[in-house]
């Protein structure tokens, strides 16, 4: 209870720090993240059988239990300081983009990029070494396992929960601009929405004063960051995702906006993953804006990268 106490101070001072530099953008969006950030549980690993609870503690404080500065070695299972939670947020209950909640129901599914039939752990191995830029976890651990009975719940309680529970709180869904994004337009979104919460650099906040602690707004690109073979890294699956939550508790940004700032998020550095050139075995099934090569067309890597798509998807549509 005393180090939980001390978490909550640590926090306090980063949120104010948050709150100083934001005007009453920060103030509402800080409220939002302390509602769902409260009521964390000790990070120490005290499960000698698979949980629920456990699996829901790995998913919302994966740097702390999972991450790269855990005080165990055998559990530096991620690459990096995020948590699951960064993107699936309120740890995958709300309903909409990147919930969690019918996740189980869409497995096992044929995936593209590794040419096999999946199941729900090989996609949450899929976002260990992509996402969390780290390594898998055995299929049977108890992480594993726990993460899997949690989403598995998740399904479960989205059954019991009413209409106005499930209804979506988000904008109207991504529009794609038939153009090429541009760099420039999205730094000047990212500077005027994101870097109040983001960092100037994209470096993200703190939580508390312990990297252990991870987040309290997530690093969009650097070392810390997802890698590039992340689903995050296509520009359209990012622009969704920004338009449907970001900024956080006020998601009101244009197609346009959220396509140009997804543009310039991905156009920094970040770790890169190894042998992508092996992913999409059938290379007709890769997404039209697959960040990385080799493609099954003759379109410019810069077109992929920014479209626009539809000339893309109509080469392939002719096939």
């Amino acid at each position: 209870m005393n180090q939980f106490r001390l978490n909550s101070d640590q926090r306090g001072v980063s949120l104010i720090a948050a709150m100083v530099g934001s005007g009453m953008l920060g103030v509402l969006v800080v409220i939002t993240v302390l509602s769902l950030y409260s009521g964390q549980v000790s990070t120490q690993r005290v499960n000698a059988e698979p949980s629920i609870e456990y699996g829901r503690q790995l998913i919302r404080e994966t740097s702390s239990t999972m991450g790269p500065n855990h005080e165990n070695p055998s559990m530096r299972l991620s690459g990096t300081n995020l948590d699951c939670a960064s993107c699936h947020l309120d740890t995958g209950t709300e309903p909409g983009t990147l919930s969690l909640l019918l996740a189980d129901t869409r497995y096992p599914r044929f995936s593209g990029r590794d040419g096999v039939e999946s199941d729900l752990r090989d996609r949450i191995n899929g976002c260990m070494t992509r996402s969390m830029n780290g390594t898998e976890l055995a299929r049977d651990s108890i992480e594993m396992v726990s993460m899997e009975m949690y989403i598995k719940g998740l399904a479960q309680q989205y059954e019991l929960m009413g209409d106005s529970k499930r209804a979506l709180d988000e904008p109207p869904t991504f529009l794609e601009p038939n153009r090429m994004a541009s760099i420039d337009a999205g730094g000047e979104v990212f500077r005027e929405r994101c870097q109040v919460c983001h960092g100037e650099n994209g470096e993200g906040l703190l939580q508390t004063t312990d990297i252990v602690d991870g987040y309290l707004f997530p690093p969009l690109w650097g070392a810390d960051s997802f890698n590039n073979g992340a689903g995050m890294t296509r520009i359209l699956t990012a622009a969704r995702f920004i338009k449907a939550r970001m900024p956080l508790g006020q998601a009101d940004l244009s197609d346009d906006e959220a396509y140009d700032v997804a543009a310039y998020m991905n156009s920094h550095e970040r770790p890169l993953r190894a042998n992508l050139e092996v992913d999409f075995p059938d290379i007709n099934r890769k997404p039209v804006d697959s960040p990385y090569p080799p493609y099954g067309d003759n379109f410019p890597h810069e077109q992929h990268l920014l479209g626009p798509f539809e000339p893309i998807r109509e080469y392939y549509r002719n096939l």
